[in-house]
């Protein structure tokens, strides 16, 4: 079930520094390709569309340079990305959004997706969003941990998302965020 999660301020950001052998980069020219194979490996089951990157970010290579982060091996091939995006209009106003977190397989388990999460946090504050949520799913328990480990807490806006979270965490109710952020 998707789930979402919701940080209300962007200050005091935990900071994870990129570990050696490994760089952080903005989205260059080409990135569509390295960021459909990253989705495709990292979330096998998905079935990642070949139009899937040009359907959540459009072609804005301006946009994307300032908002779509890559992780790079020792080779400088990347390995893993987060997006620090934003919705127009979530819950009446404009936020920030934590889009896509991945790391491919053979790199996961690393706290690599630690600094990516520190960019494209700060990333957001940087571009003036003061606070942010993402969506993530009830599968993904290693991920919900890394977003509660930065701030985030279970944003819940009905009875459904309520069962969902109380599944995931028993204190969940009383940890939660309940709506309007």
């Amino acid at each position: 079930m998707r789930i979402l999660m919701w940080r209300e301020n962007l200050e005091d950001v935990p900071e994870f520094g990129v570990p050696a052998g490994f760089g952080l980069r903005w989205h260059c020219p080409g990135d569509e390709a390295a960021w459909l194979r990253i989705d495709r490996l990292a979330n096998p089951g998905d079935g990642t569309p070949p139009d899937l990157f040009d359907r959540v970010f459009g072609a804005d290579l301006g946009l994307l340079a300032r908002r779509q982060c890559y992780l790079l091996d020792g080779h400088g091939e990347p390995v893993g990305t987060a997006t620090a995006w934003f919705d127009d209009d979530f819950e009446g106003a404009r936020v920030g959004r934590i889009h896509y977190v991945a790391v491919v397989p053979e790199y996961q388990g690393r706290g690599l997706s630690r600094p990516l999460m520190t960019a494209v946090c700060g990333r957001l504050r940087e571009l003036g969003h003061c606070c942010a949520y993402l969506a993530t799913a009830t599968h993904r328990i290693r991920a919900i941990n890394l977003y509660r480990r930065f701030g985030f807490k279970p944003l819940i806006r009905n009875e459904a998302e309520a069962d969902a979270w109380a599944g995931l965490c028993p204190s969940a109710r009383s940890a939660a965020t309940l709506c309007n952020p």
